[in-house]
C-alpha cells in the first residue's frame, strides 16, 4: 500500500512516498525546500535515505538552475537489463566458471581494459563531446590519472561499491542479465569539478544556501551552459558504458550457456542525472537523484540488495512523483557500519543460494545493510505496476 505525506515547512512542499525517515534525512529533505529555484515541490522516493547534503531519493524540480551535487559525481549511474531465451532448467549444475569468466572479461573497482574495447563510432563520439568541454576547462584533468586514456579504457568496466552484475530468474524461470554502473572516473572528475564551481558562485554572487551542497548554477551564469553540457556528454557515456558491458557479459555466456536468444530490447535507464520535462506548467530541469523514470507505461528497473529480489517495472506516470520511482532498495546503514556489524557467517547466510564472492570485503552489500526491497515496492504501487520478479542466481560485486 503507498504511504505519502506531504511537508510544508519550506519554500515549497516535500511530498514524501514512504516511511518515516531518519532526522539526517529529514533535515536534509527541509533544507532542500527552502531553495528558491524549486518549482511546485520536492518529491522523495520510498527507497531514500541520507546523502551528502541532499536525500538520496530525491526528485528535483529545478527552474532555470541545476545543482551540481544533487547530480553527483556518478553522472548517469544507472541499470541494464535483458532476458534471454533460456531457462533456468538448462544453466549448469555449478555458475561458477561463468562467474569467473565474467570478472576476467569485466574490470571492477578501478582497474580498467588494457586497450578500448567501444566501437569507433562511440568513440569517436564521446572524443569530440569530451575535447570541447576539456577545452574550456582543462582543469578538470588535474582530478584524472592519464586523462587521455582512462575514460577509453575504463568505458565497459564496472566500477566498485554498489554496482554490480547479475543473472537473474523471473516468475517463468527465464533468465536475465542486469547490470549497475555510471559514467566511472570521468564523471567523478567533472562532477567534482563543478561541484565546487557551483560552491564559488554561491559566494562571488553572495547568495547563501541552507547546506554547501545545495548550491546552484543559475541560467545565465559563467558556467551554467558548460555543466549542463558535461552533464549530457557525461550521461551519454554512462549508457555506452553499460551497452559495452552488456555485449561484452552476452559474449561470455554464449561460450559457457546452452544457445539463446536475446528476447526483449534493452531496459537502459538512468537513476542518476538530469533531463529538461514539462511539469506543472513549466519547462525545468528534473534531478532524479536516486530515481528513475516512471512514465506512464515506461519500462524501468528496480534493483534489490544483493541476494534479494529485483523488479522489472512499468511506469503509471504519477504527477505527483514527476513521473519517477524508487531506484533501489536504499541503505538502512552506513559502509563503516555495515564493516562493523556483519560477520562470516552473515556474508554466508545473507547470501545463501547466489554464485557470488563470498568474503569480507561486501559486508557493505549485504541485504540487511539494505531497506527490505518488497517494502519499498508496497510503497510505491501509486508510481509502477511490477511486470516481473527476478531472483539472483549470479551476482559479481564492484
Amino acid at each position: 500500500m503507498a504511504v505519502i505525506r506531504t511537508i510544508s515547512s519550506g519554500e515549497v512542499p516535500v511530498k514524501v512516498h514512504g516511511e518515516q525517515l531518519d532526522d539526517v534525512a529529514e533535515q536534509q529533505i527541509q533544507n532542500l525546500s527552502r531553495l528558491p529555484i524549486i518549482h511546485s515541490h520536492v518529491a522523495i522516493m520510498p527507497d531514500a535515505h541520507a546523502g551528502k547534503g541532499i536525500p538520496i531519493g530525491s526528485v528535483i524540480p529545478t527552474y532555470k538552475a541545476v545543482i551540481p551535487a544533487a547530480v553527483g559525481v556518478d553522472i548517469g549511474c544507472g541499470m541494464i537489463a535483458h532476458r534471454l531465451s533460456i531457462d533456468t532448467g538448462r544453466l549448469p549444475d555449478s555458475l561458477r566458471p561463468v562467474r569467473n569468466a565474467i570478472e576476467e572479461t569485466i574490470p571492477v573497482g578501478f582497474s580498467r581494459h588494457k586497450e578500448p574495447k567501444a566501437p569507433k563510432r562511440v568513440t569517436n563520439k564521446l572524443s569530440s563531446g569530451l575535447e570541447q568541454i576539456l577545452y574550456t576547462h582543462p582543469q578538470v584533468t588535474k582530478r584524472m590519472r592519464d586523462p587521455e586514456q582512462t575514460w577509453k579504457l575504463q568505458i565497459g568496466t564496472l566500477g566498485g561499491g554498489n554496482h554490480f552484475i547479475e543473472l537473474c530468474a523471473d516468475e517463468s524461470n527465464f533468465l536475465w542479465v542486469m547490470l549497475h554502473s555510471g559514467s566511472r572516473g570521468i564523471g567523478n572528475a567533472l562532477g567534482m569539478y563543478f561541484i565546487e564551481l557551483a560552491k564559488a558562485d554561491m559566494r562571488i554572487h553572495h547568495l547563501n544556501v541552507p547546506h554547501r551542497d545545495l548550491s546552484y548554477l543559475r541560467a545565465g551564469t559563467q558556467y551554467f551552459d558548460d555543466y549542463v553540457a558535461a552533464v549530457e556528454w557525461a550521461q551519454v557515456y554512462a549508457r555506452e558504458n553499460r551497452k559495452l558491458m552488456m555485449d561484452l557479459i552476452l559474449k561470455v555466456l554464449k561460450k559457457h550457456l546452452p544457445p539463446f536468444e536475446v528476447k526483449d530490447e534493452a531496459i537502459n535507464c538512468h537513476h542518476n542525472y538530469v533531463a529538461r520535462e514539462k511539469h506543472f506548467g513549466k519547462q525545468v530541469y528534473i534531478t532524479r537523484k536516486g530515481a528513475i523514470r516512471a512514465g506512464k507505461g515506461e519500462l524501468g528497473i528496480v534493483p534489490g540488495s544483493m541476494g534479494t529480489c529485483s523488479y522489472i517495472v512499468r511506469g503509471k506516470g504519477n504527477a505527483d512523483a514527476f513521473d519517477s520511482s524508487a531506484h533501489g532498495a536504499g541503505r538502512v546503514m552506513s559502509r563503516r557500519a555495515a564493516y562493523r556489524r556483519f560477520n562470516m557467517a552473515d556474508v554466508q547466510a545473507q547470501t545463501a543460494g547466489v554464485e557470488c564472492r563470498k568474503d569480507k570485503k561486501i559486508r557493505d552489500e549485504l541485504p540487511q545493510a539494505y531497506k527490505d526491497i518488497d517494502t519499498v515496492m508496497q510503497h510505491q504501487s501509486d508510481l509502477v505496476d511490477i511486470v516481473h520478479k527476478l531472483r539472483p542466481l549470479l551476482c559479481v560485486k564492484g
